[in-house]
C-alpha cells in the first residue's frame, strides 16, 4: 500500500533548531525523523512512498539521492573507503517518489498534487511526517475497509497536561479538571484513505477542514482511538523528549511486524 508523506511545510514552531533543513529532516538520534517514520511503515510491509516536498525540497531530494545505508548500520570499510560492506540484514528496498508540491500549498492541495500517483490505489496511507507512534496499521486498515467509510485518522490524547475550566456567563467556575480526566482527543496525523477522498477535496481546501467536514456530514470519517505511544515533534522540547527516548533505547515506534518478513 502506498504511503503519502507531507514534507513541505515551513515548520515555523521549530525553526529555531535550524533554518537550513526542513522539519522532516530534523534528526532524532542519528537519523531524521522522516526516516524513523518510513521505517515504521516499512516494518508493516508498506514500502512505496510518495513524498510531497515544498520548503527546502532540495535537501530531502539530495538526502535520498545520496543515501548511504552504511551511515546507519554496522559495516566493514576497506580499500581506504572504496569498499563498504554492510553487516547483518540489508535494509529493505524502498520505492520513493519525490514530488515538489510547492512551498505555500496546504495539506489538502499537496495531496491533490500527487493524486496521479495514487489514483490506482483503492486505499492508501498518509502522514504529517512530524510525529512518531506505535499505532497498529493493520487494524487501522481493516477498520476502514469494514466500515465502508472514506477516511480514518488516529485519535490520540494530548501528550501534555493542562487544566480545563468550566464556567458560566457570570464567570463563576463550576469545575476544574485535568485534560487527562476528560474525553479530549486530537488528530494524530496518521491517516488511512479510500481513493474516494479526492471526491471531497475542492480547490484551496485544507484536508482536515472542509473535506473532513463533508465526510462527517455523510458519516464517512472514522477516528481510531489509540491509547499507546504517540508524540509529535512540534517544538524543541518535543525533540528533546524524543532524543532522550532514543538515548535510553526506548523507541516504541520501532515495531517489528510479521508483514516485514
Amino acid at each position: 500500500m502506498k504511503v503519502v508523506l507531507f514534507c513541505g511545510g515551513l515548520g515555523t514552531r521549530i525553526r529555531d533548531y535550524s533554518e537550513a533543513i526542513p522539519k522532516p529532516m530534523i534528526p532524532v538520534g542519528h537519523q531524521p525523523i522522516l526516516l524513523h517514520i518510513m521505517q515504521y511503515y516499512s516494518n508493516f510491509g508498506h514500502r512505496d512512498f510518495v513524498l510531497c516536498l515544498g520548503y527546502k525540497a532540495n535537501v530531502i531530494r539530495e538526502y535520498f539521492r545520496d543515501f548511504d545505508p552504511s551511515a546507519y548500520s554496522d559495516c566493514i570499510i576497506s580499500e581506504f573507503g572504496k569498499k563498504v560492506e554492510v553487516l547483518g540484514p540489508r535494509p529493505p528496498d524502498w520505492r520513493i517518489s519525490l514530488v515538489d508540491t510547492g512551498i505555500w500549498r496546504n495539506i489538502g492541495q499537496r495531496l491533490m498534487a500527487v493524486k496521479h500517483l495514487v489514483q490506482n490505489e483503492e486505499y492508501f496511507l498518509a502522514n504529517y511526517s512530524d510525529g512518531l507512534t506505535d499505532a497498529p496499521i493493520p487494524e487501522m486498515i481493516d477498520r476502514l475497509k469494514r466500515s465502508g467509510a472514506v477516511g480514518l485518522f488516529v485519535a490520540v490524547r494530548p501528550p501534555f497536561n493542562f487544566h480545563l475550566a468550566e464556567f458560566g456567563d457570570d464567570g463563576l467556575v463550576n469545575r476544574m479538571r485535568s485534560n487527562q480526566q476528560s474525553d479530549i482527543w486530537i488528530n494524530g496525523g496518521y491517516f488511512v484513505f479510500s481513493n474516494k477522498i479526492f471526491d471531497y477535496i475542492q480547490d484551496g481546501d485544507e484536508l482536515v477542514l472542509e473535506p473532513f467536514n463533508r465526510l462527517i456530514a455523510e458519516r464517512r470519517l472514522i477516528a481510531f482511538k489509540h491509547e499507546g505511544f504517540w508524540r509529535a515533534m512540534d517544538t524543541l522540547q518535543d525533540k528533546r523528549v524524543l532524543e532522550e527516548m532514543v538515548e535510553k533505547g526506548s523507541m516504541p515506534w520501532r515495531i517489528q511486524s510479521n508483514a516485514a518478513e
